[in-house]
């Protein structure tokens, strides 16, 4: 099975970790290297205005600058950890894979570059929507793992939608195929994963969905190539298209995460024992024993 990687050149632990994972498993024919254009934040900026409109722009913006000061180191640590894991688990990448670095994976040097390589799959770990001349090149698909369950969270960020809408059972990842659309193509597989949503960020959840479930991937990916694995039936299910986090959903999700560790802390804690009531009977005042006034003396009713 050969396989061809696209991915973003910054991305370190998609270059030096998910490729040497996918020649484990398969015959990594390429990797195409993407070294976005300064313009393309920009095109990025309109169609989310379009999207949400400029007022709640300023809200993605807020949690942008939140996030480089609160969460990208930390977010950072995680995955310098998790590449390094990578390597202990998988083999050096081999020196003869081929390299095309572009501004564009629909440029007419991938498309050149593809064709030349005739790969089976194409695994798209890349922000750009690949033209169908690109991901129609692949024999068998072309395939991504998209960080959120599909169709209910399509687009960017899915991860982060359904936690921000406490919507936990659908915090996960779905391994689908390409087509015209966004997220609507065949859906094969979903990925769960354990996290800790009080104190890991949706970037680390949402990336464990992939890199805590590789083994079962690698056997989906041939499993896929191989006919074995069928496309998931998701007609009539909800789909909704989403965008980039907003600082309010974010730390309104954040204060919810607490709350549902603080219930669970207080659920798993032991009751304490309630002192058992005495079976032994209390007299009354009509049944008292009545005292002789003279003598001090309990005396019996007559």
């Amino acid at each position: 099975m050969k396989t061809v990687l696209i991915c973003h050149a910054d991305r370190e632990i998609i270059r030096y970790g998910t490729a040497p994972w996918m020649d484990s498993f398969s015959n990594l024919a390429g990797i195409i290297e993407i070294e976005d254009r300064p313009g393309s934040r920009w095109k990025s900026v309109q169609r989310e205005v379009r999207r949400i409109g400029w007022l709640r722009l300023l809200d993605v913006v807020a949690f942008r600058l939140y996030y480089k000061l609160f969460l990208a180191e930390q977010d950072t640590i995680w995955a310098e950890q998790r590449l390094e894991q990578l390597k202990q688990t998988y083999s050096p990448l081999r020196e003869d894979v081929p390299i095309l670095r572009t501004h564009s994976p629909n440029s007419k040097a991938s498309q050149e570059f593809l064709t030349s390589l005739e790969p089976d799959i194409i695994y798209a770990a890349c922000k750009h929507i690949l033209k169908p001349r690109i991901f129609s090149i692949a024999k068998t698909g072309t395939l991504v793992i998209h960080p959120g369950i599909c169709p209910q969270y399509r687009n960017a960020h899915g991860c982060f939608w359904a936690l921000a809408s406490n919507d936990l059972d659908h915090v996960g990842g779905t391994l689908l195929q390409v087509d015209a659309g966004i997220d609507t193509g065949p859906v094969y597989k979903y990925l769960r994963a354990e996290f800790d949503e009080v104190h890991e960020s949706h970037i680390v959840i949402q990336q464990r969905m992939m890199y805590d479930n590789l083994d079962t991937l690698a056997q989906a990916f041939q499993d896929i190539h191989e006919g074995r694995l069928l496309d998931l039936n998701t007609k009539g299910q909800p789909s909704r298209e989403w965008g980039q986090p907003w600082l309010t959903a974010y730390l309104r999700w954040k204060r919810q995460a607490r709350k549902r560790a603080m219930q669970q802390t207080r659920a798993s804690e032991p009751q304490p024992r309630r002192r058992p009531v005495s079976s032994t009977r209390t007299a009354t005042n009509s049944e008292a024993p009545m005292i002789d006034q003279i003598t001090g003396n309990p005396r019996l009713p007559t």
